[in-house]
């Protein structure tokens, strides 16, 4: 079988990432699986300077998944490269590293760097950042912002740049076109949908932030839905991610019009859970007849 993909010029060994903010860099996963078997590994947000990140507590389950307010905590990009570069030559799958900012000149700054350095293969800019200097708007949720963070960072960098799109828009589609007219290479989605939680007996928020972002099997309706619609009206290729748990989750995926899928949650649940899905994807192929995974992407469009 044959489950090598194609995005943006990289080829994946398969098309099985992880969503930024659920694995490290990989490497505190190496004891527990063997990560060199993944299509790609996708790093935490990295910003120029180091972020300390959102007030405790910064994580709470709820019905179907989990809510989180991490806040972006990294250690900057200098201290990133220095901790991580060395890991990310010796393994074999591709390495795409997500990009944060308060500002277009973070981004831009990040993404330079990033591009000096042999080892990264792929850049996924995350664009749910609040943008400090348009009063707090994300640019994620403004056509006209995408499409300028994604054009300035395009002449940075030569490196292949992904484009993560939030699903807490009115209309998804003009983000993503917007974000395809700009340079963007591929896009991937979805985020986390915003939510809370109260604990009934301090009367309070759960979160130290109040909000959090929603992920897990309980977005995966709204995830699939975003990505049969982007699926339709962009002809770059999509990482899909929101709840995908098994095999049969990230067929799905595929069929609505992902050409690879990332694996968030279930990570925290499961050290294996990669793997896992994998080894669904395989079996669902064998049972079907299925020679090569690219014959389902889109095929419930």
């Amino acid at each position: 079988m044959n489950l090598s993909v194609k995005i943006a010029g990289t080829i994946w060994q398969n098309p099985i990432t992880v969503a930024s903010g659920t694995f490290g860099s990989g490497r505190e996963y190496t004891e527990y699986m063997d990560i060199n078997r993944l299509g790609a590994i996708t790093t935490k947000g990295v910003a120029p300077i180091a972020w300390a990140g959102n007030r405790t507590p910064r994580v709470t389950e709820t019905y179907g998944g989990m809510l989180n307010s991490i806040g972006l905590q990294n250690p900057g990009v200098e201290q990133f490269i220095a901790n991580d570069i060395d890991f990310f030559r010796s393994i074999t799958p591709l390495v795409i590293v997500n990009v944060c900012g308060h500002k277009i000149e973070d981004y831009c700054l990040v993404a330079e760097r990033l591009s000096q350095e042999n080892g990264i293969d792929m850049l996924e800019l995350n664009v749910s950042c609040p943008n400090v200097t348009e009063g707090g708007v994300q640019f994620g949720t403004n056509w006209k912002l995408t499409e300028q963070v994604v054009r300035e960072v395009r002449k940075v960098t030569k490196l292949p740049l992904i484009v993560k799109l939030t699903p807490n828009v009115t209309d998804i589609e003009v983000i993503a076109k917007a974000a395809e007219s700009a340079g963007a290479d591929a896009l991937s989605m979805i985020n986390t949908l915003f939510g809370m939680r109260i604990d009934i007996h301090r009367r309070r928020p759960v979160l130290g932030n109040t909000f959090g972002g929603l992920s897990g099997p309980a977005i995966k309706p709204v995830a699939l839905r975003c990505i049969y619609q982007v699926a339709r009206c962009t002809k770059i290729p999509i990482i899909g991610m929101g709840g995908i748990m098994t095999g049969e989750d990230a067929i799905e995926f595929m069929m609505a019009g992902a050409t690879a899928v990332a694996v968030g949650t279930a990570n925290f649940a499961n050290p294996r859970a990669t793997l896992d899905v994998l080894e669904g994807m395989e079996r669902f192929m064998e049972e079907n007849g299925i020679s090569d995974i690219n014959e389902i992407i889109g095929a419930a469009l």
